[in-house]
């Protein structure tokens, strides 16, 4: 019985393997045909055939956007560089992705060091990491500002071609169009085509006032705007020099100023950002440095003054990194990332108990302090709502008033572990380091 079993299993293997064997011969037959022989040829040299890193951070973008963390980072680079590369998906996610991994290469490093540097005073340790999410930003929007430089001097590459090919058409829109069509300067190519769409669009008009809310700087605003103006009212002579000419290169001047004004202003603080952090880092190793050599300042580091010391060196070298950050700024048109439509303040305000404590607050319409918020906020171009900014200003408060209590009550327990410990005798430091006569 065993027997005819394993025959009828080795049987039905054989015409398996036969049936195997004929479908690959047919399926061959079928490859050779002229037209998967043609698929094939367009395939080959499109393929990948190694290490992409233009795929890597494709694919890096999909696993930030699914991180919670990293999503808010990721997204906030993104609403400015999608600027920039006007609909342009793919170059977006890879510039996005490239800026957020450069930066997590800088961030983890130090993270890793002030860990091993503080990672006995947990107190400056939590400190130093809440700090770094200060430097995310400031590495993150330093890497985009570059992205802007970048085409700020495109612009003055695109504004001499414009020149020869409005010479040629005499033509504004013509002339974009012709520039447009250079593949080696992609951003401005970009921004270029944009403009020409404007322009011979049906409502030109309303389609430049969008073009206005979506333009990565001024000189583009200014360059569409001349470029609209002589289109529908045709150019003039002045001086025997043609006004839209003319215009172009008061543009290119003033761009070429403001390129000179952001090389000086980062050759000038360069690094100074990361020298003046510095200072933080080296507290822990000058306080055990200190202790090891010096056994009486151990109880002046542990005491209520060292501790208040070591705040008052952090809240300066926060300052001093915030006002660098500040002199630093180039000027540039830094587009607003915040979502506008639908904050955290605004779902927060939502809530019906929350909404009921912060009204109590804002003042009534018509009062004095209402009309001057409004126009405080209407000087400033602020596009954010009386409510959101009396949560901002109350969750300062609480946040104030409970760092402050904490700060309060852990000076107050050193004060006491320093009257329990703390040896009562004085020390002479010439005796303590082995200076005795």
């Amino acid at each position: 019985m065993n027997t005819d079993l394993m025959m009828y299993v080795l049987g039905g293997a054989g015409i398996l393997f036969i049936l195997i064997i004929i479908a690959f011969l047919m399926l061959k037959k079928r490859m050779n045909t002229s037209e998967i022989k043609q698929i094939q040829q367009l395939r080959e040299g499109t393929e990948a055939k190694s290490f992409s890193m233009e795929v890597l951070f494709q694919k890096l973008y999909i696993i930030y956007l699914k991180t919670p963390f990293l999503k808010k980072y990721l997204l906030k680079v993104r609403r400015r560089l999608a600027i920039i590369n006007v609909d342009d998906e793919y170059l977006t996610r890879k510039q996005a992705a490239s800026i957020l991994t450069k930066t997590l290469c800088i961030i983890l490093p130090l993270t890793i060091v002030i860990i091993a540097m503080t990672h006995e005073n947990t107190l400056l340790l939590c400190i130093l990491l809440l700090f770094e999410l200060f430097m995310v930003d400031t590495f993150m929007d330093g890497m985009v500002n570059k992205l802007d430089n970048k085409l700020l001097r495109e612009q003055i590459e695109f504004f001499s071609e414009i020149r020869h090919a409005y010479h040629e058409f005499n033509m504004v829109e013509e002339a974009i169009y012709q520039v447009a069509q250079d593949d080696e300067k992609p951003e401005m190519s970009r921004q270029a085509e944009k403009i020409y769409e404007v322009l011979i669009s049906n409502d030109p008009e309303s389609e430049l006032e969008k073009y206005y809310d979506i333009a990565p700087n001024s000189y583009l605003k200014e360059f569409a705007g001349v470029s609209y103006l002589t289109k529908e009212f045709g150019d003039r002579k002045i001086d025997k020099t043609s006004l839209y000419l003319k215009n172009l290169n008061n543009i290119t001047q003033e761009m070429q100023l403001e390129i000179l004004k952001r090389d000086k202003l980062d050759y000038t603080f360069q690094s100074l950002s990361v020298i003046s952090i510095v200072p933080i880092l080296a507290l822990e190793p000058i306080k055990n440095w200190a202790v090891s050599q010096f056994s009486f300042t151990e109880s002046f580091y542990n005491g209520k003054t060292g501790f208040i010391v070591q705040i008052l060196i952090l809240i300066l070298t926060f300052v001093c990194y915030l006002l660098i950050g500040k002199l630093k700024d180039n000027g540039s048109t830094a587009m607003s990332t915040k979502n506008t439509e639908n904050p955290w303040q605004e779902r927060l305000y939502n809530i019906k108990l929350i909404k009921k404590f912060v009204d109590l607050f804002i003042p009534k319409e018509g009062t004095k302090e209402d009309r001057t918020l409004k126009k405080k906020m209407k000087d400033a171009a602020s596009k954010d709502k009386v409510q959101w900014i009396y949560i901002n200003r109350i969750i300062l408060c609480v946040m104030t008033f409970g760092i402050s209590i904490f700060l309060f009550s852990y000076v107050h327990t050193l004060v006491i572990n320093g009257v329990y410990t703390d040896p009562t005798e004085d020390y002479d430091v010439y005796r303590s380091n082995g200076f005795e006569g």
